[in-house]
């Protein structure tokens, strides 16, 4: 009976795994993001263990993480440096919308602008994903982005509205921290992979899935 209770493959157990590594990455995230232009290779390093530890069920789920993270620097790094000059000039335009919604021309330019932020946050949730599961240089992993944010728009929309409502629990509350960068790149992931598949050769498809 105690053999039984304390078998690591134990149900129990397997979920007691599961809720610290769910916990423990999202707070490895958060301290490689500290630097702030380590946020990229993070968060692609993040994306790529969320795929292979929750949907393909490797172990080592800080290990990989770990060694994503090293991978992704050298062009993690300058992608995060656009990133964060694309979500400060979201940010800026934002704001002056704001201010002028008093008048009805000014409404209507701030409801074409709201639309129009779905293009650059999204490839902004496209390109670290995209960093973190193809070997590919800076200028195709950008180019790469945007493509699929704009050939894939409807998947891009929830995309955007998810990930922004999730950023917005996290500022207003900040403990949800403690999950929530990993609930939003296994969310993401279920777009992302049915997506990204979709280009491979069929001989890359297994691999792809973590089946060979």
């Amino acid at each position: 009976m105690f053999n039984q209770v304390f078998d690591p493959d134990n149900l129990f157990w397997r979920i007691i795994s599961g809720g610290v590594d769910f916990i423990g990455l999202s707070i490895l995230w958060a301290a490689l993001c500290l630097p702030v232009i380590t946020a990229g290779p993070a968060t692609a390093a993040l994306y790529y263990t969320v795929v292979k530890v929750f949907r393909q069920h490797e172990d080592r789920t800080f290990r990989i993480m770990l060694t994503e993270f090293r991978n992704n620097l050298k062009k993690g790094i300058p992608l995060s440096i656009v990133s964060a000059l694309i979500l400060m000039a979201v940010m800026g335009g934002y704001r002056i919308m704001v201010m002028h919604t008093d008048t009805d021309f000014g409404a209507v330019m701030f409801m074409a602008y709201y639309v129009a932020l779905i293009i650059p946050i999204g490839w902004v949730l496209y390109v670290f994903p995209v960093l973190g599961r193809f070997e590919q240089d800076i200028k195709g992993i950008a180019a790469t982005a945007f493509a699929l944010t704009i050939r894939h728009l409807p998947s891009t929309i929830i995309l955007v509205l998810m990930n922004v409502q999730l950023a917005v629990f996290v500022l207003e509350k900040w403990v949800p921290v403690l999950f929530v960068p990993t609930l939003s790149a296994l969310l993401s992931s279920f777009f992302l992979e049915r997506i990204f598949i979709k280009y491979l050769k069929p001989e890359e498809q297994e691999a792809f899935r973590g089946e060979a």
